[in-house]
Order: C-alpha cells, then structure tokens, then sequence
C-alpha cells in the first residue's frame, strides 16, 4: 500500500499535464481503486501454484508473528495459504522476498472466511499466534547445506540454534520448542560408513572427536553417550516438545531405544564384541514408530536394519514418487497442517534411510505419505505423551541421489519445492493455537 500511496501521489502532481480526457480516465480509474486500497485490511499469500516462492512464504509467517500480527493458515484453501494483515511492513517483506500476495477486500475476505467455515467444505481456519524456539542436533562445524532443514531455514529465513549432547544432557532442551536431528546415527556405529571410508582421514578424525567427547560427557563408549542424549530427548517429546528427524536419524533413533540393555555394536566401533543374542532381548515398548525390526549385524553393509527399504526397493527414479494423505481440516487439523501442498504427488529421493517398510510401523502412527505399490511410508507422525514427532525418509528432497562429497543444493533453483514444504509444515505447526478436538 505504502507503493500504491507514492504512485498516487506522483500521479496527482503530474496531472495537470494531462488531456482532458486523460483526466476523465484517470479520475475513473482512481474512484475505481481507491475503495480496495483504503479498505483492504488483508492480505492473501497464497500458496496453490501462483505462488512464486512457497518456501519464502513460511518464512515470511514466520517473521509475522515475530511481530506479535495475526496469521491465519487456510487449510485446503489454495493450497494452505496465509492470510496476513495488510500493512506497509509486511508488503515490503513480501517484495524483499519475492513472494506474491494479494490485497483482499474486507467483503472478499468475509466470503473467503465464511467458506471455509461452511460444515461442507473440507477446509479450517487455523491461527498461528507464537513463533516456536527452534532447536537444530548437529555437531559443530557442519554447514547449513549439509542437511535439508537447516538449509531451508536458512533460505526461508526462519531463526534456530544449534545445540549437541552436551547441551541436551544439560537440559538444553527445556527452552525449546522444536527440535530437529540432523543426519545423526544414535547407535554409535558411526553412520555404518566403516567399509567405505574407515581409512579415510574425515572418518578417523570424527571417530576420534566422538569418542573423545563422550569421554567428557562421563561415558566409556560413544554408544553410551547417544543413548543417553537419545532419552533426553524422548523426555522432551512426553513433555511437550516437537521433534523432527530425516533420514538415518529416524530408524537410529529408536534402534538406539530399543537396544537401551544390550550392546548391538561390533568391536572397530567400541572395542568390544556385541551382546549375546541381542535381537532377542531388543525392548520395542520403548521405541517411538517401530517395532520386530531386525538389526543388520554386519558392520560392512551400509544399512542399519530391516527398517529401511533403500536395498529392497525396485524403482527408478523417473518414477519414484508418494502420495500424500487427505485428511478433514475440520477433525484432523494436526494431521492436514502436516499434509498442506500444492500438489499431493511428491518426488521421492534417496537417503541412508529412505523410506520405512510399513510391516515394522506400529499401529497408531499416521502414515501421512506413502508409496503403497512399494509397501513403504515416507513421511510419519505420531503423538507421544504431551508432545509430537514427524519422521521423513530420504536426505534432501531436491537431490535424488544425495552421496559423500556432492556439491550443495541450492534453493533459490528450488522456491517452490514441494517435497521442502513438508518439513516447513513441521516447524510452523508448533506455532498453532492450541484446540479442544471436536466431539
């Protein structure tokens, strides 16, 4: 509006040397727009394939809230738009950024309102009212690029902290609201890269940190140490907290769990042999989605266990995709927050851990994305205690083979990237106000 307000002004100063008809037409065209600039008190974002950049969008709700505004996310409505106040502030954010908006009459916003509320539209209105303090697990000296959350954080402009072990076993968490884990391997197998790269000097020197800061932490064993920092954070979940995790640190993460009584690791990564008969005595009743895996024991095959699909899978990458679930606005909220998208077809991509085998899910979690052909789930969500958790399969949604060494993504090639819609639908979802489920 501050844009429109200037262009008026230097119409009106230069009118004078206009044509008498050129005035005619200018005085209609003023009278014409002037009601939707002085009236439109809000703004659409929408976020259906007229949007420029979708992933600049969640930031831009973001910063909103930052700045104590309203933002109401329009579930199903073209796509899970935001409807945002329409201010000088934010319009310029919206220019800086690239985003399109559109200005809304109070009337249109009143129709667009009154249909979502209609009981026959499968649509919902939800109010986003405090940014989420956002915590990223990563060891130092990782780059933004070296794992697809922190490196659409970073493009859409949405702040987060850094934290490792040392921080989650200090109760670091407790000033957290979200909280992401990068690329981890809870087992403390080191990723289950000893074949392929043990004399490497980037392998040797990470073992060594690792070992030496476990050490520190009062640990033997670099196992010991991701266990523990592994039921930290089950605690911050039970008690509130949102965790998010991608690839390998999805299936370690309640490996880990359920392995708490034995030793699953093998002597190049801790010293000593394995438990016997440790499959036996795994505790599923204590892990978060899965159940009856089988540990993978050998320590030269890059897979952890039976959950992973990547070397069962059949399928090329022309046609490797997942269908997202639809879920009503009206009952699941949670749910279709999670699922919002322009489109319900996302491209798969690969990773460590790439997708889930349904056959070990336990019954209770949501499968929000999944290829059924393939029998696999992409994408999964469950509620735990008093707090969430969301796991994706695959590395980075824009790079279908991610390997060692590939150069970075770059997201401005990407603003649109639907399979990065997901993970910003997991950071903006803590935002939510809170509501009794209907009855």
């Amino acid at each position: 509006m501050m844009h429109l307000n200037l262009q008026l002004r230097n119409k009106f100063s230069t009118i004078k040397n206009f044509s008498l008809s050129s005035k005619k037409y200018f005085i209609k065209f003023f009278f014409c727009i002037y009601p939707l600039i002085c009236f439109s008190s809000h703004m659409l974002i929408p976020m259906d394939i007229s949007q420029s950049n979708h992933l600049k969008s969640y930031g831009l709700a973001f910063w909103v809230i930052n700045q104590d505004q309203s933002v109401k996310w329009l579930l199903n409505y073209r796509g899970g738009s935001f409807l945002v106040p329409n201010t000088d502030a934010i319009s310029k954010e919206c220019y800086l950024r690239g985003i399109t908006y559109e200005l809304l009459s109070d009337s249109k916003t009143k129709r667009i309102l009154d249909h979502i509320s209609s009981p026959g539209v499968n649509m919902e209105v939800v109010i986003l009212e405090k940014a989420p303090r956002i915590a990223v697990y990563s060891p130092d000296g990782k780059q933004p690029w070296d794992d697809a959350v922190t490196l659409v954080l970073t493009y859409a402009e949405i702040p987060y902290n850094t934290i490792y072990d040392e921080e989650v076993l200090n109760d670091g968490l407790l000033i957290y609201d979200w909280l992401h884990l990068h690329h981890e391997d809870f087992t403390g197998q080191y990723g289950k890269f000893y074949r392929a790269y043990k004399n490497m000097s980037w392998y040797i020197d990470e073992q060594k940190k690792s070992e030496k800061l476990a050490r520190k932490l009062g640990f033997d064993k670099v196992s010991e140490a991701k266990l523990a920092v592994a039921i930290k954070m089950k605690q911050f979940v039970y008690g509130g907290g949102f965790m998010f995790a991608m690839c390998s640190a999805t299936d370690t993460f309640d490996i880990a769990l359920a392995s708490e009584l034995v030793d699953i690791c093998e002597p190049m990564f801790d010293g000593d042999g394995t438990s016997l008969n440790y499959q036996s005595a795994l505790d599923f009743t204590k892990t978060f989605a899965f159940k009856d895996f089988i540990i993978e024991r050998d320590p030269n095959v890059y897979e952890f266990s039976s959950i992973d699909t990547t070397q069962k899978r059949n399928i090329s990458k022309e046609s490797d995709y997942f269908t997202l679930s639809e879920y009503s606005a009206k009952w699941d909220p949670v749910l279709t927050m999670l699922n919002q998208n322009h489109t319900a077809l996302i491209k798969g991509f690969m990773g460590q851990t790439t997708a889930f085998s349904s056959t070990y899910i336990k019954s209770g979690v949501e499968v929000l994305g999944e290829n059924r052909i393939n029998g696999e789930a992409r994408y999964i969500h469950s509620k735990k205690g008093k707090g969430f958790f969301t796991f994706y399969g695959g590395h980075d949604p824009e790079d279908y083979a991610h390997r060692v060494g590939d150069p970075k993504t770059e997201l401005e090639l990407h603003p649109n990237s639907p399979g990065y819609r997901l993970i910003l639908n997991n950071i903006l979802f803590p935002a939510a106000k809170k509501k009794k489920k209907k009855t």
